[in-house]
């Protein structure tokens, strides 16, 4: 698996962030020529992950970034979204489906779900304290010419 393409960049945790975040990412993959299926399940994915650290990393978002990494290969999207937050406590139960430490924020407790639903690979790594790192993958078969 050959690089093709690299992109890196940081964003305040503000929740007008995420719609941008999630707009260069897909733009970014268009280069692969992706199907539109395809662009809008890394759309979600990449929205749910960034919601998450505006969500949950920070006591103050709006003073802290969101670390994002793209990385784009001859068949697949490499995303790596990333913080300097709080960390997750138990990670086995956040992964969980409804799940969600904060109930009085009304979220649904569906991000990781909705991330490995709309990705081919997930991993989620958290150390209390230091961050969490999402990294997903989509394979991508190009839109036909």
């Amino acid at each position: 698996m050959s690089l093709i393409n690299q992109m890196k960049m940081s964003v305040l945790a503000k929740s007008g962030n995420e719609a941008f975040v999630r707009s260069a990412v897909a733009a970014f993959c268009v280069q692969l020529n992706p199907t539109l299926e395809v662009i809008n399940d890394i759309k979600t994915a990449v929205s749910e992950a960034v919601t998450n650290v505006i969500v949950h990393a920070y006591e103050e978002p709006e003073k802290n970034f969101v670390y994002i990494e793209a990385e784009l290969f001859e068949d697949s999207l490499s995303i790596i979204i990333k913080d300097t937050g709080c960390g997750i406590k138990n990670l086995e139960e956040a992964m969980q489906p409804m799940f969600t430490s904060k109930p009085e924020k009304e979220r649904s407790g569906m991000g990781f779900t909705f991330m490995q639903t709309f990705t081919d690979e997930l991993e989620v790594s958290s150390e209390t304290g230091a961050g969490t790192t999402v990294k997903m993958r989509k394979y991508i078969k190009k839109a036909e010419e």
